[in-house]
């Protein structure tokens, strides 16, 4: 046993060594509770109210997972989690295996954004037995919220983004760093982007992964743009004349016929995934819509929707159901009151019922996130936003912006209305993918030589073009096998 203990004293001094300048002696080895253990935790303090300096104070939690070189890089890499919501510290050990390979050369620096993790999170949770409720996607849960409002030790509209960002560069200073490189994945790029504004000389280069700007107007376009995806897949699936659509000849007949059906909202009987209890439940195209949006965001997953649509048009909904609890987060990882605090006080003031209505009419999803989530910003209190945070962000710093062509919530439309007003960037599609596309294919390979040069010049994407769509599932024992 001591040979374990001299051996992992060894691997942290050797990490501290190739800490940023400062960084780990802010910090201590983090315990079993706190992070991966052979990362650095620890906290800074700041105040709720910026601008006053005094008042209520937050603890943000840092994750430092140090350069494994003894001559590490100067400039870490800071990791702006998505959501809005996600705590990137809380998440620490499911996101630094997706960094590892540009930890050889420098930090990676994790932060739990105010009101997420263990950040002071404005966490409203459900009952664990409303967990295992596939009903609630059609219920308002006001009343919960409400009474978590009450009961959160703050004030929520001050956390929005803008804030948030000021935050991260008062810890940047405090862990010893001068310049970063950021990378943002979904929600993550808005606060990037943000950053990028507010500090922008502190910036060394920037990575965008699933690009949603601040005048997206989130959740305005995710029913169009999940369509967009869903026609992707339909589409993809009728020329794959030797596979699909050898299978499911009649898919998007099959898929109109399932929305039809599910106007009559069939009660129907089933095996609960969880418990494996017989249970029954009146189906609506909101939880099925909001079960197959989800699914859309993987491409490995996204290969079982002909099957699993199929089933359901002909009333077996089991598999659909078993798909609606295959992707939970750990408990404290995301943050509901957090998002309500970005979005209501970012995105909704700018959205119009008539928006509402143009934007969702005629799309599987429907106004589903408008009829229940959005509902509670009629009471939760909204922050003050100046309209430049909604004026496209220009910087002459280098910035990569990766979409993920199959992405249904942010599609490569949104990166090109980015890039356009960043001249030293460089957007790239990422055939097959789906929502963040950095473990796909090359993808971190390209983003590995661009973290290395800063430089957007000379970056050779032409390995993107061999990606593509993983096939689809012809049953559920997986894709036909081909000779």
């Amino acid at each position: 046993m001591r040979f374990v203990f001299v051996l992992i004293a060894l691997v942290l001094s050797a990490a501290c060594q190739g800490a940023g300048k400062g960084a780990t002696d802010r910090l201590h080895p983090c315990q079993i509770a706190e992070g991966p253990p052979d990362a650095y935790c620890g906290t800074y303090r700041v105040f709720e109210k910026r601008a006053a300096a005094s008042g209520r104070t937050i603890d943000l939690k840092i994750v430092v997972a140090p350069a494994l070189r003894r001559d590490p890089k100067p400039d870490p890499l800071f990791v702006f989690e998505g959501g809005p919501g996600g705590g990137a510290a809380t998440l620490a050990s499911e996101r630094i295996p997706m960094f590892r390979h540009f930890q050889t050369d420098r930090d990676i620096v994790l932060i739990d954004q105010r009101g997420t993790g263990e950040s002071n999170p404005l966490d409203c949770e459900s009952a664990p037995e409303d967990d295992d409720d596939l009903s609630t996607a059609d219920t308002v849960p006001v009343e919960r919220f409400r009474r978590c409002l009450a009961q959160l030790k703050a004030d929520v509209s001050l956390y929005t983004t803008s804030i948030a960002m000021d935050d991260i560069d008062e810890v940047r200073r405090h862990l010893g760093y001068d310049q970063i490189n950021l990378w943002g994945g979904s929600y993550g790029t808005r606060a990037a982007l943000v950053y990028l504004k507010q500090h922008e000389a502190s910036v060394r280069s920037v990575v965008l992964d699933g690009v949603a700007p601040t005048d997206m107007r989130i959740p305005l376009y995710m029913a169009r743009d999940g369509q967009r995806a869903l026609d992707l897949l339909l589409a993809d699936c009728e020329t794959d004349t030797t596979g699909c659509a050898k299978t499911y000849p009649a898919l998007r007949a099959t898929v109109n016929a399932l929305w039809t059906r599910l106007q009559a909202r069939p009660q129907v009987q089933f095996t609960h995934p969880r418990t494996g209890k017989p249970a029954s439940l009146t189906v609506t195209q909101r939880l099925i819509g909001s079960i197959v949006f989800q699914a859309l965001y993987s491409p490995e997953i996204t290969a079982l929707l002909p099957q699993l649509l199929t089933d359901a048009a002909a009333g077996n909904y089991q598999g659909m159901f078993a798909l609606a609890f295959s992707a939970d987060l750990p408990k404290g990882a995301m943050s509901e009151g957090l998002f309500l605090s970005v979005v209501c006080s970012e995105d909704m003031p700018h959205i119009s019922p008539d928006d509402v209505a143009r934007e969702t009419a005629g799309r599987f999803v429907g106004g589903a996130m408008f009829e229940t989530r959005m509902v509670l910003c009629d009471f939760w209190p909204r922050g003050q936003v100046d309209d430049s945070y909604y004026a496209p962000v220009t910087s002459s710093k280098p910035v990569l912006l990766l979409s993920g062509q199959d992405d249904p919530v942010t599609p490569p439309s949104w990166g090109e209305h980015v890039a356009s007003s960043l001249p030293n960037s460089r957007h790239i599609v990422v055939p097959g993918a789906g929502h963040i596309t950095l473990m796909r294919g090359c993808v971190r390979d390209l983003v590995g030589h661009f973290l290395d040069s800063a430089s957007v010049a000379a970056l050779d994407a032409a390995c993107v073009n061999a990606l593509k769509r993983p096939p689809f599932f012809t049953s559920y024992t997986g894709p036909e096998q081909r000779p």
